[in-house]
């Protein structure tokens, strides 16, 4: 009888060993990570980086929606590693949280916080009109020659061209440009009721491109052009080459506009004639 009590008290004495040594092995699975959150190569997969040791976490969907869950947020999760557990990459050891919180210290993510909660945007923008005066005028002046044939039309436009350039040289000085934009020989053709277009000659035209910054000299330059052979001037045009100083108080006066509007915004003042500039003339 003595025995038989004393196995089984051996034997009751063993599997509460065994239920200790099962517990104590449970509970030393559960660790407390504190790092930096991160994203993983695995769509919507996090990781916890502390120092060398990247911890994958297998249940983040649970936390996403806090908002101080995101990159480089600092946080302190309790949870297991679970070694059993296979994923795509294996990008860090699985872990499986139980509580996890943002750490009180994160100075980043406070900052995060505090800026978003305490700034605020206001988006303003400002118009500014500046006139000037055109410095450059640019002419385009052509020769058009016809004879019955090609040759003929070629030879009689080079020796106009020729000329209308000597001439526009002369006019404008050393300070323009002149150079040629274009070139065509087409056949004049004739076309009749029924009968297929017959060619009755040629026309050649040569094209110069003339740009001068003495606007006085337009009016000179178009005449002796004209006496030396050229008998198309297809356009005139000015521009302002020189606009450097023109854009540059026009960007002043408009971010001058776009400041006094930000501030009459946010003083909750009314933005009326008082908060702007208006366009200036050079």
């Amino acid at each position: 009888m003595r025995g038989k009590l004393l196995t089984k008290f051996v034997t009751v004495l063993g599997v509460f060993a065994l239920l200790m040594l099962f517990t104590s092995q449970v509970f030393a699975k559960e660790i407390t990570v504190r790092g930096r959150l991160q994203k993983t190569v695995e769509a919507g997969g996090w990781v916890i980086v502390s120092g060398n040791q990247k911890y994958l976490l297998l249940n983040a969907q649970r936390y996403q929606s806090e908002k101080w869950f995101m990159v480089a947020a600092e946080v302190e999760a309790i949870g297991e590693v679970k070694t059993d557990v296979m994923t795509t990459y294996m990008e860090g050891t699985p872990f499986d949280v139980r509580e996890l919180r943002p750490l009180a210290e994160s100075g980043s993510t406070a900052a995060i916080q505090s800026d978003s909660r305490s700034l605020t945007k206001v988006m303003v923008s400002g118009d500014s009109i500046v006139q000037a005066q055109p410095d450059t005028a640019i002419l385009n002046i052509s020769v058009v020659t016809q004879a019955r044939a090609a040759l003929d039309a070629q030879q009689q436009n080079a020796n106009k061209s020729d000329a209308v350039v000597r001439a526009l040289k002369a006019a404008v000085g050393s300070g323009a440009e002149i150079k040629t934009s274009g070139y065509s020989l087409q056949p004049q053709r004739v076309y009749k009721e029924n009968q297929p277009p017959s060619i009755v000659g040629y026309e050649a035209r040569n094209s110069v491109t003339v740009t001068l910054a003495d606007l006085t000299k337009v009016g000179a330059v178009i005449d002796a052009a004209s006496q030396a052979g050229a008998n198309d001037v297809s356009g005139i045009s000015f521009t302002l080459r020189k606009d450097q100083l023109a854009h540059d108080q026009a960007l002043a006066d408009a971010t001058r506009e776009a400041v006094s509007t930000g501030d009459c915004q946010s003083t909750g003042r009314s933005c009326g004639s008082h908060c702007g500039s208006s366009g200036r003339r050079l």
